[in-house]
């Protein structure tokens, strides 16, 4: 009788994201294989319902990655890379799989080759190589603070390479140091450096071009916290509610009592999901307010999506057939907003520059334009056409190692 093949998945819990996204697909191997999740303390509870075997895993935590992000400095030096590989190498020894799948745990490209185990990545599109854009957003950096953007973009726009080499430099460097070749000075192929590549999005937002044949899009990936709905959520009528917001685990929580103040002046209901981020003082009467809550159904209820940006609940609005109102800091943010906005779905703004009342005119703007909901709808269609786990579990059975068929 066969053996079951043995998955080992890495969750790079720096967000919520990069721990959803590979919980979600590694229930979808069972019961076919044997599968294990290797994830740090942060949002660790969440995945203790999911029947997967938990296996501790040392990461930076959530708040020092975003520190990092928000300098504009490297969240991953060379010891520490030094340190997750020896890390990986020690669970990879300890779990012997015969296939590794890892989520923003850049080290794996080098520790899974150097283990000789088949490594495959679970990436957005548009950090893929392939993705066609037009060079990268800037962020929100300490200098647009200060400077304004107006003049960050014309420093960004010299210093952007110089940066680029600047987060690639520690990569390299532990990559020579284990004898395996660079990438070169720009982070996308580090991402993507892999002997399969998932992309938990569509062609239809993220066009790539000369895809190679192990790069796959698998389409987006459904994920809500198992934890229990608030009691007023029974309480909402059917059509009153009219936003949905959270800025989940990597957007600025700082903008939470502006955004609050917008809401409390809009004829209807919105329902805000603070993803632990504390809310102080009164709340505005047509306000409800939970740490957090399940988004895909919270985006159909309501008829716009106010997050960071990022691909999970930017997902989950377009879905619904939802727009999207993303107010963006990090590179991630900015590059998956950009091809929302392309699309006509949605508004990107910009965390460091947002006042109340240009919120508060975006949002009347998406209600008003019907464009942006025809654009919503019509990516629904796309998004509604993929089954994330169930292609990732049917291009997972072409790695089975050949003893377990």
């Amino acid at each position: 009788m066969p053996t079951l093949p043995r998955a080992l998945f890495f969750a790079e819990s720096v967000t919520l994201a990069h721990l959803a996204r590979p919980l979600v697909l590694a229930q979808a191997l069972q019961p076919q294989w044997q599968v294990a999740l290797a994830c740090a303390p942060a949002y660790r509870e969440f995945a203790i319902q999911s029947g997967l075997e938990l296996l501790a895993l040392e990461s930076i935590t959530p708040a020092q990655f975003r520190a990092a992000v928000d300098r504009g400095t490297r969240f991953y030096t060379a010891a520490t890379l030094r340190r997750y590989v020896a890390d990986d190498l020690a669970l990879i020894g300890r779990y012997q799989p015969d296939l590794i799948v890892g989520d923003f745990r850049l080290s794996l490209s080098i520790s899974a080759r150097l283990a000789g185990i088949p490594y495959a990545a679970i990436s957005s599109a548009h950090w893929s190589p392939y993705y066609r854009h037009a060079g990268y957003p800037m962020p929100v950096l300490p200098l647009t603070r200060v400077l304004g953007t107006r003049i960050g973009h014309f420093l960004y726009r010299y210093a952007s390479p110089f940066a680029m080499a600047y987060f690639c430099r520690p990569f390299n460097q532990v990559r020579r140091e284990y004898g395996l070749p660079e990438l070169g000075t720009d982070l996308r192929p580090f991402y993507t450096d892999a002997e399969q590549v998932f992309y938990t999005d569509i062609p239809e937002l993220y066009p790539t071009d000369a895809l190679p044949a192990h790069h796959h899009y698998i389409g987006p990936i459904i994920w809500e916290p198992p934890v229990a709905l608030p009691l007023w959520w029974d309480k909402l009528v059917e059509g009153e509610v009219l936003g949905y917001v959270t800025l989940g685990s990597s957007g600025d929580a700082a903008l939470l009592p502006r955004i609050l103040g917008v809401l409390g002046t809009l004829q209807g209901i919105s329902l805000v999901a603070t993803t632990g981020a504390r809310v102080t003082g009164a709340l505005p009467p047509n306000v409800r307010v939970a740490d957090y809550l399940p988004g895909a159904v919270a985006a159909r209820r309501a008829r716009f999506v106010i997050c960071n940006g990022g691909s999970l609940t930017a997902q989950q609005a377009l879905l619904a057939g939802v727009p999207v109102i993303g107010i963006c800091s990090n590179m991630d943010q900015f590059l998956n907003m950009e091809a929302v906005v392309a699309c006509g779905a949605g508004i990107a703004l910009r965390a460091d520059e947002v006042s109340a009342a240009a919120l508060a005119a975006t949002i009347q703007r998406i209600l008003a334009e019907p464009g942006f909901r025809q654009a919503a709808l019509t990516l629904r269609d796309a998004l509604s056409r993929y089954d994330a786990p169930r292609r990732f579990a049917e291009l997972a059975a072409d790695l089975r190692p050949p003893s377990s068929n």
